[in-house]
């Protein structure tokens, strides 16, 4: 099968390739992102590969589909970026790699704590430049901290396991409640204000849904502790960040380590050192010295590239073979 792979790294096609080894699809590669004006760089493909910040909505969907495109691989786990209707309309499978190494984000969750807590940032640039003085670096103990984790999936879960080990106090919200989470030494479950007014640290590990979309607000703020330390790394959108802005302008937030930004398709997975970046939000952010943004790099581990990459590598053999897919997306109507 024929395959054009959008938003295409040197990184990709490396993981992509050797899952691909001894298949045989066609993997075409094309550095663009795709939207309703690149996609008719698919021409003669019967499938796109897409990633994260791809725009699939319905516009680009019809250019594929009258292109002859039958299948939209997702080499990502979130699909909000994708008009599921519009697919399902025009006659076109969606699949997804429903789930990678856990590991990988949560751990760059827990990285993140630690560099805002203990503020290595601010002490590896010191040190380059000869000042060992220790004023400003006063950092605390994870032990015996109250933790709010919003989401108990499998990222959700490994990360209580990890500050488990820490000896945190661990509060969790989530609207389908895993059974393995309670089992956990010093944990339970509690409902979203308890968590938002007793937590000194919230990490957000849910996905990006119309009911979460600006899950931390103002309202939401304004029911935590004084100096809450905020992690996200799973969507930009579940945080109004102009709402974020004026709770480290308060000092309401006394720390913010962020993966993901609701802007970020304009911003992320390409070098723009060399240009003005022109997002006005973004750029007072990182005017903050309590904040940390990486470039959506919580996924980018060996292990977890591997396994996005057979799994997508899989899905398409299983369309291209007439087999039933287990990662496929299917549009469910709103009753």
């Amino acid at each position: 099968m024929k395959v054009a792979v959008f938003s295409s790294k040197a990184y990709d096609k490396k993981f992509l390739n050797a899952a691909n080894e001894g298949v045989g699809h066609e993997l075409v590669y094309y550095e663009p992102k795709l939207d309703e004006t690149t996609a008719r760089l698919a021409a003669d493909a019967q499938a796109v590969c897409a990633f994260v910040n791809d725009t699939l909505n319905r516009q680009t969907l019809t250019v594929l589909s009258q292109l002859g495109v039958k299948l939209i691989a997702l080499r990502c786990t979130g699909y909000n970026n994708v008009d599921l209707q519009a697919a399902a309309d025009l006659g076109l499978t969606v699949v997804r790699v429903t789930a990678y190494s856990p590991y990988a984000v949560a751990e760059h969750a827990v990285g993140l704590i630690l560099t805002l807590s203990r503020k290595y940032h601010r002490a590896f640039n010191r040190v380059r430049e000869g000042n060992f003085s220790l004023d400003g670096l006063l950092g605390f103990d994870l032990q015996a901290r109250t933790v709010g984790i919003i989401g108990t999936g499998k990222i959700g879960m490994v990360f209580a396991e990890i500050l488990q080990g820490f000896g945190c106090r661990l509060l969790a919200y989530d609207a389908y409640p895993n059974p393995h989470f309670p089992q956990l030494k010093r944990a339970e479950y509690v409902t979203l204000d308890e968590l938002y007014a007793q937590a000194e640290i919230i990490s957000i590990h849910c996905p990006l849904l119309p009911e979460t979309y600006h899950l931390i607000n103002r309202d939401a703020l304004a029911k935590m502790k004084k100096g809450v330390i905020i992690i996200n790394v799973s969507r930009g959108a579940l945080i109004d960040t102009e709402a974020i802005i004026e709770g480290l302008k308060s000092q309401k937030i006394g720390a913010l380590g962020l993966d993901v930004y609701e802007g970020e398709d304009e911003l992320f997975f390409q070098d723009l050192s060399l240009k003005i970046i022109q997002d006005d939000v973004f750029e007072r952010l990182l005017t903050f010295p309590n904040v940390i943004v990486t470039g959506h790099q919580a996924f980018f581990t060996q292990e977890a590239l591997t396994e996005i990459a057979t799994t997508t590598i899989s899905n398409i053999s299983d369309f291209a073979a007439g087999r039933p897919c287990p990662h496929q997306i299917r549009y469910q109507p709103k009753s």
